[in-house]
């Protein structure tokens, strides 16, 4: 069944709170967290092809760092929608089509 993001948020939260981890769970502390799951998520893929990559072990890993990502947009009351539309729009400037279709270049040296 899909959930909204709304709905994911609500139950992370409430997982969170039924076992009292709010107060750990400060915004310093879900980046470090997120990074670290992060890091989990690139050893996946360490000295492996993509090709050969358990998709299971990503899918943990992924879980992992959007439960943490979503965990830091709730707490400063961010909207999901809002701030990647926003994103979109900021990386549309810095990366416009005719510059940047085909090309891995970064922004500064188009």
């Amino acid at each position: 069944m899909t959930k909204t993001v709304s709905e994911v948020v609500d139950l992370l939260v409430k997982f969170r709170n039924d076992r009292d981890w709010a107060q750990f769970h400060n915004p310093k502390d879900l980046a470090i967290a997120l990074s670290i799951e992060s890091n989990e998520l690139l050893e996946t893929f360490l000295w492996k092809s993509p090709e050969t990559v358990d998709p299971e072990k990503v899918k943990d890993e992924l879980a992992d760092v959007f439960a943490y990502a979503l965990l830091i947009m709730n707490h400063y009351q961010l909207d999901f929608g809002q701030i990647i539309s926003e994103k979109i729009e900021k990386n549309a400037q810095k990366y416009p089509v005719e510059k940047s279709k085909g090309v891995a270049t970064k922004y500064n040296e188009l």
